[in-house]
């Protein structure tokens, strides 16, 4: 199913291992099946889309994307990367991000519930969540990886921080919702994913990122 590729030159603190990874006709399918079926699912509260509409007024809040970016382009040239949506894209730093690196989307589809205008989710080649899921309402945070689930059609790219953040809502919480292990995301993810590959890192505080494959499952 998958064979290894030589691992590239990466920025200090990223390491990725690649993997060869095949697509069925039956397989998008079942994305669009799950994808459907899932949209009826809520992944967010009202009351908290407006608290972070709030908080992305800060100019220095959502720039993760920016770091992480070097890795998610060598992830798109590794694997000829056509599509990319950018699941909690905020300001849309990724896109900027890749643009720095030299690399063009064919199409790109940023999602975030703080941003209306753009939309809801798109299906794509490769999905990123970049330090999105650690600020997931907790009672919503199964719906939202299997909306992840939902529109990866080959592969995922993850980061999530484990940590207090350093912002805080408006109403006094801790921006990082959730602040767990990998042990517990990982046996959230892995109903809905295979890993391929795990690596923790300190960059921006005590974090871990994943490249995860969707498991083909029958409606």
């Amino acid at each position: 199913m998958c064979g290894m590729m030589p691992i590239p030159e990466l920025p200090k603190g990223l390491a990725f291992d690649s993997a060869v990874l095949d697509f069925s006709a039956s397989a998008a399918q079942l994305i669009i099946y799950s994808y459907s079926m899932n949209m009826n699912k809520s992944t967010i509260s009202e009351e908290y889309r407006k608290l972070q509409q709030e908080l992305h007024q800060n100019p220095n809040y959502g720039i993760a994307s920016l770091t992480f970016a070097p890795l998610v382009a060598d992830v798109i040239r590794k694997h000829d990367i056509k599509s990319l949506s950018d699941y909690g894209a905020g300001k849309k730093n990724l896109l900027k991000g890749l643009a720095k690196e030299g690399v063009k989307i064919f199409a790109y589809s940023p999602y975030d519930p703080a941003f209306p205008e753009y939309g809801t989710p798109k299906p794509a080649d490769l999905v990123c969540c970049i330090d999105v899921l650690e600020h997931i309402e907790p009672s919503l945070v199964d719906n939202v990886i299997e909306d992840l689930a939902s529109i990866t059609t080959n592969l995922g790219f993850f980061t999530i921080h484990m940590g207090p953040a350093g912002k805080f809502l408006q109403d006094g919480r801790n921006a990082h919702l959730i602040q767990k292990p990998s042990s517990w995301w990982l046996a959230k993810l892995v109903n809905h994913f295979d890993i391929i590959h795990l690596q923790t890192h300190q960059l921006m505080g005590n974090g871990f990122w994943i490249v995860v494959k969707p498991i083909n499952k029958a409606p």
